[in-house]
């Protein structure tokens, strides 16, 4: 499946700003599972100084300076990208108990490496309270991706969407408490439970293609960006989405942006302004199949 995406952020200032720098995570990657064929990144007004490189976890990150004073400033990336999800065979799939092992027995420590998501961050701690939660669903010798495919299930229907019980910087604990929040909250406490378990998961930043309800036209900017986690599930079968807002695997209709242990590494803009006054921000993310008579699941997705 192949994906136009438009990600565009508006950034409003109640005061002249004079000076800006910003670090960009918004180019798609290529991976096992999807390819970038084309891809732009746009800034209004335009920057003194640009710097593009690797992040800790091989996302591609561009740090721009703007110094032009301005009070409004926009960025834009647009990007084609080429999603080809492998058929998951979760009964088959190795014990969970190996499957740790395997983990901390790990001497690699490149950017995919189970080794960087097995510890606990300021978001997602490790806490007694997760971790039982999710054990829950590991019972002896089962399957990972069937014992991770449960937990997600119980996540999806013990706890509640909504916008307005959290906020970006809300912790994975004080969720989980609240039985309530976004995609955000819901893939910081499944990774906290899966760490819990000594299980390597991380945290996935991107897209989800969503449909209109039959009949209703398709609205510019409808979409969001999302996040979901990633299990390590031995050497075989490598890295595997779960979705836990919408109780599917990532497949065919989600799109990587980055990947870290949690969300402060892979905010799509983060950096330091110098001005007075509050900011408004605006949002606008289109996901746009080129071929859209694929069948497609996520006419369910919720996403921040």
């Amino acid at each position: 499946m192949i994906y136009r995406i438009r990600h565009r952020t508006t950034y409003t200032y109640e005061s002249t700003v004079s000076y800006a720098r910003c670090v960009l995570r918004l180019t798609p990657p290529s991976t096992a599972t999807q390819t970038l064929l084309d891809h732009t990144i746009s800034i209004t007004p335009k920057p003194s100084e640009s710097l593009k490189r690797a992040g800790p976890f091989s996302e591609e990150t561009l740090t721009v300076i703007i110094d032009t004073p301005h009070e409004t400033l926009v960025i834009e990336a647009n990007s084609r990208v080429d999603v080809l999800a492998p058929v998951i065979d979760a009964a088959h799939s190795p014990p969970w108990e190996e499957v740790r092992a395997a983990a901390f027995k790990s001497r690699v420590i490149g950017p995919d490496s189970p080794a960087n998501y097995l510890y606990p961050t300021p978001r997602t701690p490790l806490t007694p309270e997760i971790s039982d939660y999710a054990r829950a669903s590991f019972a002896a010798a089962r399957p990972i991706i069937e014992a991770a495919s449960d937990l997600m299930t119980r996540l999806n229907r013990d706890f509640t969407y909504d916008p307005k019980a959290t906020t970006v910087s809300t912790p994975a604990a004080e969720a989980f408490v609240a039985r309530r929040g976004v995609c955000q909250d819901f893939a910081h406490i499944m990774i906290a439970g899966l760490r819990g378990l000594g299980l390597p998961a991380a945290y996935v930043s991107g897209y989800l293609r969503t449909i209109p309800p039959p009949g209703r036209p398709r609205l510019q900017g409808a979409d969001a960006t999302h996040a979901w986690v990633s299990l390590w599930c031995g050497e075989a079968h490598g890295w595997i989405g779960f979705d836990p807002t919408n109780a599917v695997l990532a497949q065919n209709d989600h799109i990587v942006l980055a990947i870290g242990r949690d969300y402060s590494d892979v905010a799509p803009i983060d950096g330091v302004t110098l001005a007075p006054g509050e900011q408004k921000l605006k949002v606008e993310v289109d996901v746009i199949p080129e071929n859209p008579s694929v069948d497609s699941h996520a006419d369910l997705a919720l996403s921040r």
